[in-house]
C-alpha cells in the first residue's frame, strides 16, 4: 500500500498579497493530491476559532475532515487539521495537549485502509524552541500508549537542523524525512517541515510542491513524502 502524506502550514489562508484566500489554498492542495494531509495554521487565534478554510469549500473535495476540533467552528486543534481521503475509515481522533509556552498542540488520528491501520500525527511546534524537544517526547510517549502500529508524524516542527535539536527524541528508531527547503515560500531557505515515520513504511520519495500558486498562497510550501507500506 503506496500512500502521499503532504503537511502544509497555510497561514490562516493568508498569501504573500496579505489576502485572506481559502480557494487558493483548495487549489494548491488539489495540485499537491494528497492521501493524507495535516494542516497547519488552519484556524483563527482569537475569538471563536474559526476555520479560515470553510468546510464548505472542502467538501467539493476528495477528502473528509478528521474530527479533532474542540469548537463548533474550527477545523482543527490550535490550528492543526487532518484531512483524509474520502472512503478511509477514521477508526479514532483526538486533540494531543503538549507542554507549551506558546499555543501549541497536536492531532492524532486512527484510520483504516484495505484493511490496514495506520495512525497519523499532525503538529505545529514551538517557535521559541524552549519546549520543542518537550513537545517531540509528548507526542512520543502518546503512541507508546497507544496500540503499536504503523505511524507517521508531520507538520511544521520549526526546526533548522536535521537531526538535533527537538528532532533528536526519534533517535535511530524513526525514519527522519526533510523534503527540503519549504520557508519562506518566495525564497526558501529553511527545512522546517518534516515528515517522521515507524520503520514500518519503506521511502520511496519525497519533495517540496513549488508552483505559481503555492509561491503566493502561504509563506510556506507545502511538502509531501511517499512512504510504502509492504504486505505482512
Amino acid at each position: 500500500m503506496e500512500l502521499t502524506f503532504a503537511s502544509y502550514n497555510i497561514h490562516k489562508s493568508v498569501g504573500l498579497d496579505l489576502r485572506r484566500d481559502p480557494d487558493r489554498i483548495i487549489t494548491v492542495l488539489r495540485e499537491i493530491d494528497a492521501d493524507i494531509i495535516a494542516l497547519q495554521e488552519v484556524d483563527r487565534r482569537v475569538g471563536d476559532r474559526a476555520s479560515t478554510l470553510p468546510r464548505v469549500l472542502l467538501d467539493d473535495t476528495s477528502w473528509q475532515v478528521v474530527p479533532v476540533a474542540e469548537r463548533p467552528r474550527s477545523l482543527g486543534w490550535h490550528g492543526n487539521a487532518l484531512l483524509v481521503r474520502r472512503g478511509y475509515k477514521v477508526l479514532a481522533s483526538e486533540p494531543l495537549h503538549l507542554p507549551t509556552l506558546e499555543p501549541r498542540g497536536a492531532v492524532m488520528a486512527e484510520i483504516e485502509i484495505d484493511r490496514r491501520r495506520l495512525r497519523i500525527l499532525g503538529a505545529h511546534l514551538d517557535i521559541s524552541g524552549l519546549r520543542r524537544r518537550d513537545q517531540v517526547h509528548a507526542m512520543l510517549d502518546h503512541c507508546a500508549r497507544c496500540e503499536p502500529m504503523p505511524t507517521v508524524i508531520m507538520g511544521d516542527f520549526n526546526q533548522w537542523g536535521h537531526v538535533s535539536g527537538a528532532m533528536q527524541p526519534f533517535g535511530v528508531k524513526w525514519q527522519m524525512i526533510a523534503p527540503g527547503a519549504s520557508y519562506p515560500s518566495r525564497r526558501p531557505v529553511a527545512r522546517l517541515d518534516r515528515v517522521v515515520a515507524t520503520p514500518d513504511w519503506d521511502y520511496r520519495a519525497s519533495g517540496v510542491h513549488h508552483s505559481a500558486v503555492a509561491a503566493q498562497a502561504s509563506d510556506h510550501l507545502p511538502i509531501w513524502a511517499r512512504l510504502l507500506l509492504p504486505k505482512t
